[in-house]
Formats: C-alpha cells, sequence, structure tokens
C-alpha cells in the first residue's frame, strides 16, 4: 500500500499535460487541470504552484507503452519529464503504464470531452495515478 497521503498525476504529452490529485486511503483521483507544454517546455510555474498548494508526498507520470509491450514513440519524452519532476522537486517520482488512459477517458466523459477535449489530458491523469495507487 502507498504511504498516506496526497498524490499528484500527470499524463505527459508532446503539447499538454494532464494533471490529477489522489490519495492512497480512498486509492481515487480527481482530475485538477490540463497545463501547456509548448515545444516540450512545460509551465514548471503552474507545476509549483500544484505542488506547494497540495504538497504530494509523491508524483505518479504516464510511462507509455505500445499495446505489444514495446515503449511508445513518447516514452523518452515522458521520462525525461519525471527526471526532471524529481529533480526540481525533490520528491519521489514513480511511472505508471498508461496504456489506453486517453482512450478511456475519452469514453468516460463522453460527449463532455467533445465540448472540451482539455478534460481529456486530466482524466488520463487521473487513470493513471489510480492505477498507481491500486497497485501498492
Amino acid at each position: 500500500m502507498a504511504p498516506p497521503g496526497t498524490y499528484l498525476g500527470f499524463d505527459y504529452g508532446s503539447h499538454k499535460i494532464g494533471v490529477a490529485v489522489g490519495q492512497a486511503l480512498t486509492a481515487s483521483a480527481t482530475p485538477l487541470t490540463t497545463l501547456g507544454n509548448p515545444r516540450g517546455r512545460p509551465d514548471w510555474a503552474a507545476i509549483g504552484r500544484l505542488i506547494e498548494e497540495w504538497r504530494p508526498a509523491a508524483l505518479v507520470v504516464g510511462h507509455p507503452f505500445e499495446m505489444s509491450g514495446r515503449e511508445a514513440n513518447n516514452a523518452a519524452p515522458a521520462k525525461r519529464f519525471a527526471r526532471q519532476l524529481e529533480g526540481r522537486y525533490h520528491l519521489p517520482v514513480h511511472l505508471v503504464d498508461e496504456r489506453l488512459t486517453t482512450r478511456e477517458a475519452w469514453l468516460d466523459l463522453g460527449p463532455e470531452a467533445a465540448r472540451d477535449p482539455l478534460k481529456v489530458d486530466a482524466y488520463a491523469a487521473k487513470l493513471i495515478l489510480e492505477t498507481w495507487l491500486r497497485e501498492q
């Protein structure tokens, strides 16, 4: 079981980063926001504010895999983002398989996803974080 506390989850993408917050006690998470990631440059100020506000025990980043089990093309940038989070904020960072989370987010959100596509990334982060919390 994950140590008690709050956790932040991230769905890293080449243009956007979804963020969710969750807790170990219930192994549940809530979508928070979607941040810009123009040219692969995360909004570190916004991430810092979220870390300051939520004071997480650790951070969880989605690790992209293809259905075959091979790392996806965007795995290297996601792992680099995870290393940068750890270096900047001195918090434990965990990677978790994120296969099909974006697809599941689109399905779960239904018509709401079409009205506000930015919600999809934050919802995918929620699914990523809940996956990690359940595995603990």
